[in-house]
């Protein structure tokens, strides 16, 4: 008997340091995953800001090119203010996604969404021998946090235009509503992705871009991780299509409130 209680001290003895030791790698874990948030958010910014940053800077060379023209120059300054203000709601809407926070879901209309987007981009895409093809009707209105969709679409656009350089091609853009969902369909007759690399796109960090890709720089590989992570949180699915050589497409279906 005097044996079994001690067998029974020793195994609850144990027991509490395995506790202990759980309890100190879940918290060690936990301090852990926020480092690691912080490097993804931090790169996220980069990445985003960055986007805005290439138009910011043109429409500012604009203005300074034509002091005289008046008209030109307020409305590159113009410009410069609103993408300005566009930087801010993206920081504030990624900060908000990494803290858990809900964002305002408002009912927007897409097609003005989208236009918002190229607007922003601010490059005449007609110079790269790319033609933009918008199939989206006018009235059509999906439920979405505005500045995170957008980014999305723009995300996806500057990847399209980049897998069309230097040749060319055509970008399209378009949107169809179904009896549960609406389908919002972004393709380009770029260099394609090849079948190996469909299914990875989509992690973080993964990119096939290098210093040798015709937008000669190499990609963060947060674009499209970035992407997911926003449709999903929108209650959507989004999935590709690509063959080499003959184009991609994304597929992103939202649901009907």
């Amino acid at each position: 008997m005097p044996e079994l209680i001690e067998k029974r001290k020793s195994l609850n003895k144990q027991v509490k340091f395995q506790d202990l030791q759980n309890k100190a790698l879940k918290a060690k874990l936990t301090k852990l995953q926020a480092m690691a948030n912080l490097g993804k958010v931090s790169a996220i910014v980069a990445h985003e800001i960055n986007n805005i940053l290439m138009p910011l800077g043109n429409y500012a060379q604009v203005a300074l090119n034509n002091p005289d023209d008046k008209e030109l120059t307020t409305k590159a300054l113009q410009k410069t203010i609103k993408n300005s203000a566009r930087a801010s709601e993206i920081l504030e809407s990624i900060m908000a996604m990494v803290n858990g926070e809900t964002a305002e879901v408002r009912k927007c209309r897409l097609l003005n969404l989208v236009n918002e987007v190229f607007s922003c981009i601010g490059r005449d895409l007609s110079k790269d021998k790319i033609k933009l093809l918008l199939d989206i009707p006018e009235d059509m209105s999906i439920d979405v946090v505005p500045v995170q969709f957008q980014q999305v679409i723009m995300n996806l656009a500057l990847n399209a235009i980049e897998a069309m350089k230097p040749i060319g091609g055509t970008l399209s853009l378009k949107a169809a509503a179904g009896s549960d969902e609406i389908e919002v369909r972004v393709a380009d007759t770029g260099c394609g992705i090849e079948q190996e690399n469909l299914e990875k796109i989509f992690r973080p960090f993964f990119t096939t871009k290098t210093v040798d890709s015709p937008a000669g720089r190499t990609g963060s590989g947060l674009g499209l991780a970035f992407c997911i992570e926003i449709i999903e949180a929108h209650n959507g699915s989004i999935t590709v299509q690509s063959q080499p050589g003959k184009g991609t497409e994304f597929i992103i279906e939202l649901p009907k409130k």
